[in-house]
């Protein structure tokens, strides 16, 4: 709308110590919503300047997690506009990548409208989710004169998620059948009940529009959070596809997801706290490499394609099905058919079998858990693992303890019945026959859940 390309306020601007000028300002962004930034400049630099537009990473995204990268740009003389991340229309349920698309390229209208910056060479940095924004974002408007990403995933966000949850698993010691469990069975479960915002968006079409917009994409040799190796190739294809001549694609040495510094990708190495957290300092060349480029392509000199040797990437992803509806259908009908027995218990008269009882109680429990512990990686992250034991999450050592318990007691109730020798009655085994069909096809259900590994 209109809007999005006025101030809201009158901007407070303020100089540091360190040159540069800070301006707090307030623009419309997608839809209408207010947004709050800071607009850093560097004091006294000469000429109109090139701008950039800060595009964080997922969640809430106050702008101070990037004060260090918006600050390295502004020394360079590049106008940086900071925002924070919109909490409406946004949440752990509900991704719009259109809607922070919008709110991306509010930003660069506001930019684009300050003296002192080149209006037709306002850009866009992405990180990780900004990554998927920034190109997309780009692929809408002709006023995007540049994008640069660093950890930009090349696939879709649950493929990419379920990467980075097995990956940090490794790290804490989770061994390969639950990993798996993670990336295949439980990632199709979230995809078949939408429970995954954006889950199969895919960001390879839109790069493939960028054909004109010179793309920098930089990833750390440490990423622990996007397949580097395979989203950097990714990413390279696209843009070659789309005939960008001016795609370079590159991996920060020492860089972690953030492009900051650390040993192993898990760490950060020095820099300021975030939500009691170490950020880590930029890593060596990152910002120069960032900066440089971009002033290059101001200048009217986008350097030509290039791509540097990728890393290695400890495993690959897993793909996962747009439509896997057998991942929600069978632990529907199991929980069906275990519950059977004791709901037609409750309408009819007549002795009840214990051990079918037992039977029916432990595998509802066993489905339910099977399910639950996978998701509470997802929806918790990694900590939900925790405590690990003989290389499984404690609570998956629960789960396969009731999935032998279903089993056994299914023994049981058939050894049961056949010491009563019960009579054909038609009604006592269509009361049966659901608790017996739910076990047949809990076992196979089961192993592909990966409980027996």
């Amino acid at each position: 709308m209109a809007g999005a390309l006025l101030l809201l306020a009158a901007p407070m601007a303020y100089a540091g110590g360190d040159g540069l000028v800070r301006r707090e300002v307030t623009f419309r962004g997608g839809g209408g919503l207010v947004l709050h930034g800071t607009v850093l400049s560097r004091n006294g630099a000469p000429g109109p300047a090139p701008g950039i537009v800060l595009v964080g990473g997922s969640g809430a995204g106050p702008r101070e997690e990037y004060r260090q990268e918006a600050e390295a740009f502004a020394r360079a003389g590049i106008t940086t506009l900071v925002y924070d991340k919109r909490t409406v229309g946004y949440s752990r349920l509900h991704v719009d990548f259109g809607l922070l698309a919008d709110d991306a390229l509010a930003g660069v209208r506001l930019l684009q409208s300050r003296n002192g910056v080149n209006a037709r060479q306002v850009g866009l940095w992405g990180f990780s989710e900004g990554g998927w924004v920034a190109p997309l974002a780009a692929s809408r408007s002709t006023d995007v004169a540049f994008v640069v990403t660093i950890g930009g995933p090349g696939y879709d966000p649950l493929r990419t998620q379920a990467w980075n949850l097995a990956t940090h698993l490794r790290h804490q010691g989770v061994g390969g059948p639950f990993r798996r469990t993670v990336a295949g069975p439980a990632a199709r479960f979230m995809a078949s009940t939408g429970l995954f915002p954006e889950a199969g968006y895919d960001p390879v079409p839109v790069l493939e529009r960028l054909h004109r917009t010179p793309v920098l994409a930089l990833w750390g040799d440490h990423d622990t959070q996007v397949p580097p190796q395979e989203s950097a190739r990714i990413f390279r294809e696209a843009l070659a596809r789309a005939g960008n001549r001016h795609a370079v694609i590159g991996f920060v040495a020492g860089g972690a997801h953030n492009g900051h510094r650390t040993s192993d990708g898990f760490d950060r190495i020095g820099g300021p706290l975030f939500h009691g957290k170490k950020l880590g300092e930029l890593a060596p060349r990152y910002a120069q490499t960032m900066t440089s480029w971009v002033r290059a392509v101001a200048a009217g000199h986008p350097p030509a394609s290039t791509a540097a040797p990728a890393p290695g990437q400890a495993f690959a992803t897993t793909p996962v099905p747009d439509h896997a509806w057998y991942a929600w259908l069978a632990p529907a009908l199991l929980l069906l058919g275990f519950a059977a027995y004791p709901m037609s218990a409750l309408a009819r008269r007549g002795p009840v079998l214990r051990p079918v009882r037992w039977l029916a109680g432990l595998g509802l429990l066993a489905v339910v858990t099977t399910v639950a512990c996978p998701l509470a990686v997802f929806a918790a992250g990694t900590g939900a693992a925790a405590p690990v034991v003989w290389g499984r999450p404690a609570l998956w050592l629960v789960v396969q303890a009731l999935a032998v318990a279903v089993v056994a007691s299914a023994c049981v109730s058939a050894a049961a019945l056949r010491r009563r020798r019960l009579t054909p009655n038609h009604a006592a085994w269509l009361r049966l026959a659901p608790a017996g069909l739910a076990t047949l096809g809990f076992i196979p259900w089961a192993v592909w859940w990966g409980v027996a590994g």
